[in-house]
């Protein structure tokens, strides 16, 4: 574990093996972290400009006020730096760039306060402004590289150098150089250690904010990278599944399930490999796609959960990963739903190139199913496993013998009606032999009324007459 923190503080992310759609996100925060970056500069020029202009103006007659042409500088600058982050990019050389233009104007207002204020060059060391140098370096942190705050502080570091040099030169033969740490704090000594201890502040301020924003870097490459995957790999689960699995309070393993009572709804479509033999596979696929994308909203709409696509099959659930008080009722009313939708698909250009009328069979039923987990670590899979998902597609099956649309489990349709089915299905009991089964199973052998009477209801989930 604290191999694995050193890694993430001390290691760089190889961001040109990620994928291009996650590189052009990190880029997108970059640029935008640019943004905030430069506004808080202009935010602090501008305070500065504030500042000064309220702030009574002591300096001798006719001195030279250099001040104002610095902040003048700043500004202009500043300015042109936000504008040309808002409409582009900018490079990183612009933002090395920036960074010397920020230390070079704050040194350079320092180095004016003793010209306009004719005070000597070791006027510059006692300058309040030396704090807004950590202000610069800490406002590179904001773009999560810690190449540009390393920058800043090597900047800051060489900057404060050269105003040492500039102090201590400027008059050698006026040495204010002293040993005493009163004689600094009570005039305008030079401390040269006094001075070095700035310079480690600056260096040691610069080294944990690098080790810090490296590290977050790094946690957010990750956290983008993992993040995008997830969005991406829960496409292949209904909603429902995937905040479970991404919620789940433990690792996920093969082999663990839980029980519950499900209503099982199983769509084909009839004759759909005689389609797909004879139409060319963009056909297929374009008119697979846009049966799944009409069945499965009003699938959703009744809050069902797509367990898996076989093929032209769908297997979904009803009070999966949930408790439900109206699994068999709503089963039935998606159902009745799916029938309705699948009259007006002939009408859709998707469905064109079908070679006929596009049919479908429904089977439900309902009772105790285990969910979970099957596979291995590395290829998972949550699945449904039980009888009633096992009879929803023997039933789904059988209506290509009895010339029927869907049939349900007389069981369950007796539960869909206690718990508020009101819909518009005609039912006729049957005794019917199952595969796989030794005794007959009571059923209900549901259709529609005609065209005309049914208002249909759209994928959409609105009603509509026809």
């Amino acid at each position: 574990m604290l191999s694995d923190a050193r890694r993430t503080f001390l290691s760089t992310p190889d961001l040109s093996s990620l994928p291009t759609r996650i590189h052009d996100r990190i880029r997108e925060r970059d640029w935008a972290n640019e943004l905030l970056l430069r506004s808080i500069q202009l935010t602090i020029i501008a305070i500065f400009c504030v500042i000064y202009a309220v702030s009574p103006k002591t300096h001798p007659d006719g001195a030279m006020a250099i001040a104002p042409y610095v902040l003048a500088t700043y500004l202009a600058l500043s300015l042109i730096g936000i504008v040309w982050c808002y409409f582009r990019e900018p490079p990183d050389w612009a933002s090395y760039v920036s960074i010397i233009f920020d230390f070079a104007l704050l040194y350079g207002l320092m180095v004016s306060f003793h010209i306009q204020y004719e005070q000597p060059a070791t006027f510059v060391l006692k300058a309040p402004a030396l704090l807004y140098v950590f202000i610069f370096i800490a406002i590179r942190a904001l773009r999560f590289n810690p190449k540009f705050v390393l920058f800043a502080g090597f900047a800051a570091m060489a900057g404060w150098a050269a105003i040492m040099v500039y102090v201590t030169r400027i008059d050698p033969h006026d040495s204010m150089l002293t040993r005493s740490y009163v004689d600094y704090l009570t005039s305008n000594s030079i401390l040269i250690g006094a001075e070095i201890d700035k310079l480690l502040s600056i260096l040691l301020v610069t080294a944990v904010l690098a080790l810090a924003v490296n590290g977050s870097r790094n946690f957010l490459v990750t956290a983008m990278t993992e993040g995008i995957a997830a969005a991406e790999f829960a496409r292949f689960f209904d909603a429902p599944v995937a905040r479970n699995i991404r919620f789940a309070n433990e690792r996920l393993v093969p082999g663990k399930a839980e029980r519950q009572h499900v209503a099982v709804l199983t769509v084909d479509i009839r004759g759909f490999t005689k389609i797909a033999e004879r139409c060319d596979p963009d056909t297929v696929m374009r008119i697979l796609a846009a049966y799944q994308g009409r069945v499965l909203p009003l699938v959703h709409a009744e809050g069902g959960v797509i367990d898996k696509f076989i093929g032209d099959g769908i297997l979904a659930g009803f009070g999966l990963g949930r408790i439900s008080e109206t699994l068999a009722a709503d089963a039935l009313r998606a159902a009745e739903a799916i029938l309705r939708d699948a009259r007006s698909w002939l009408l859709e250009p998707d469905f064109a190139g079908c070679g006929g009328p596009l049919e479908i069979g429904i089977g439900v039923a309902s009772g105790p199913v285990s969910w979970g987990t099957v596979g291995r670590d590395e290829r998972l899979e949550m699945t449904v496993i039980g009888s009633p998902v096992n009879l929803a597609a023997k039933l789904e099956k059988l209506n290509k013998h009895l010339g029927s649309v869907c049939i349900v489990e007389a069981a369950s349709w007796r539960l869909g009606i206690e718990q508020g089915y009101d819909g518009r299905f005609s039912a006729a009991p049957r005794r019917v032999a199952v595969e796989g089964m030794d005794n007959e199973v009571d059923v209900m052998v549901l259709s529609l009324p005609a065209l005309d009477t049914v208002p249909i209801l759209e994928a959409g989930g609105g009603r509509v007459s026809r």
